[in-house]
């Protein structure tokens, strides 16, 4: 072969994909069964959208996913924490208990695109578990799915407790099994099923946030920050926190992504901006938890944030940043205020033009109050 000659690209669908955004600009649309295992009426067009659904290049889906059928609201992931039931043991401690049952699940991640999930409640993500360091948890897990799963969380705990085979080992359909163990250390973390081949059982949506907040009292020096995570507290109450799981879905199973999100629904946050207060500081709880990419990212548009990495600190690990970089697994808090910004729409998303494109896009919409 000539040296001069151009080298060809693999054909993939998401390529294919890509290639067809690129042509269509601001004026087209996804082509109806390109991609999918089940695509109905997903499609891209500026026709008659209002100006804060443009995105990039104008390049979105047209139509509205049925919450209620899914069973989850983008939306209303954001704050819905799941902090179990609570009794107070003799000995002292806290004992909080939690409940995860693994299902398969056809899940509608983006308009009259459907994935075959497997999940954790129901949900992708499944249920975002809160509790205080030094609780005592424990976690019924139910599989009533089709494969062998598990939960392995990631903290401090005795390796009979970490679900992987050979320790407390993987849970078959049908069957049961309790985790225990105590919540340390505090921060941002995440749980997922630790069954091989890996990688299809995180990329089919099983994985969720586990945020163990400080006790104030064993970090008197940073109380007062301490306070600021600890959820129920007066000092927590004046922040508008939210947990944003990045994630995507390989819809043809050919080992490549064809649509990425935040909370699992493509432009979720673009058709419904998510609204905060300028008199508010903003905490995120973020996770990336996508498969078959190497990296994800979050940047903030207009502002700054500092960055708490894994969570696992009360003092910033990056101060006065506008972008972070996430390996899958990798988590942190942002911090961040529209305290000094007019009202409006500030933009949000990953800063792989890709990801954006195909779903990985949101708006603040920061309002007076």
């Amino acid at each position: 072969m000539s040296a001069s000659k151009t080298r060809k690209e693999p054909v993939s669908r998401r390529n294919v994909l890509m290639a067809g955004l690129a042509a269509a600009g601001t004026g087209s649309a996804y082509a109806s069964g390109a991609i999918g295992q089940s695509n109905q009426a997903a499609e891209t067009s500026m026709d008659a959208m209002p100006d804060h659904m443009s995105a990039h290049g104008g390049i979105i889906t047209v139509g509205e996913v049925d919450n209620a059928v899914n069973g989850f609201d983008p939306v209303a992931m954001l704050t819905d924490w799941d902090t179990g039931q609570v009794k107070m043991l003799a000995d002292g401690r806290r004992l909080r208990s939690f409940e995860l049952i693994a299902e398969d699940k056809e899940i509608e991640i983006a308009p009259g695109v459907f994935y075959p999930a497997w999940t954790y409640n129901g949900r992708v993500p499944g249920p975002a578990l809160r509790a205080m360091e030094g609780d005592l948890i424990r976690v019924k897990f139910k599989n009533n799915g089709s494969h062998p799963h598990s939960v392995h969380f990631h903290g401090i705990h005795a390796a009979r407790m970490d679900g992987v085979a050979g320790s407390s080992g993987l849970i078959g359909p049908g069957e049961e099994f309790t985790y225990e163990f105590t919540a340390k250390p505090f921060g941002c973390h995440l749980y997922h099923c630790h069954a091989l081949p890996l990688r299809r059982h995180m990329a089919k949506g099983m994985y969720g946030a586990f945020v163990i907040d400080p006790d104030p009292a064993k970090h008197p020096e940073h109380a007062d920050v301490a306070r600021s995570r600890l959820l129920g507290s007066p000092e927590n109450a004046g922040w508008q926190e939210m947990v944003m799981v990045m994630n995507a879905f390989d819809t043809n199973l050919d080992g490549e992504n064809e649509f990425y999100a935040a909370n699992t629904v493509a432009f979720a946050y673009v058709k419904k901006p998510i609204k905060v207060l300028k008199s508010k500081p903003v905490r995120i709880y973020l996770i990336n938890t996508v498969e078959f990419d190497p990296i994800n990212s979050f940047h903030l548009h207009a502002n700054f944030f500092d960055y708490y990495n894994q969570g696992t600190t009360l003092t910033p690990t990056l101060k006065t940043v506008d972008i972070i970089t996430q390996c899958q697994a990798e988590r942190g808090i942002l911090e961040f205020s529209f305290a000094d910004h007019e009202p409006g729409l500030y933009m949000f998303h990953a800063h792989q033009a890709e990801f954006t494109e195909l779903g990985w896009m949101a708006n603040f919409d920061v309002v007076e109050g």
